[in-house]
């Protein structure tokens, strides 16, 4: 499973995106693995230009399967909340969340985000 991050999803939607970040996200939607969460479908949503990325939107909301933020989710965001701020780190509370659901539910995350990164490097289970 391979929880798509907003970051690489706008690389599928603009003209100007990375081939190689596009192409990845083909592949995990051709294979069945692609997935996204709530928050990133509201990132998505909350940056979509114009009637055409409005009706990829729409068209992934049907095709994506959507991993849940369930209560689980929310209580690992806040414990990796605790150890980013006591390693003197700020990283923003949507990646947090993106980063908490895409354990719970042991997926890989696509992504572009320095902060994503950064969560792999240094939060361990």
């Amino acid at each position: 499973m391979i929880l798509v991050d907003s970051s690489a999803w706008i690389h599928c939607f603009r003209p100007e995106g990375n081939v190689l970040i596009r192409e990845r996200v083909q592949t995990a939607l051709e294979t069945g693995e692609a997935v996204w969460c709530d928050m990133v479908k509201l990132e998505l949503w909350n940056g979509a230009r114009g009637d055409r990325e409005k009706r990829v939107l729409r068209e992934l909301e049907s095709a994506v399967p959507l991993v849940s933020c369930t209560q689980e989710v929310w209580e690992e965001a806040y414990r990796i909340a605790r150890a980013v701020r006591e390693k003197g780190q700020t990283v923003p509370a949507t990646d947090l969340l993106i980063f908490a659901c895409a354990r719970f539910h042991h997926a890989t995350i696509l992504h572009t985000d320095r902060h994503l990164d950064w969560l792999a490097q240094h939060i361990k289970a």
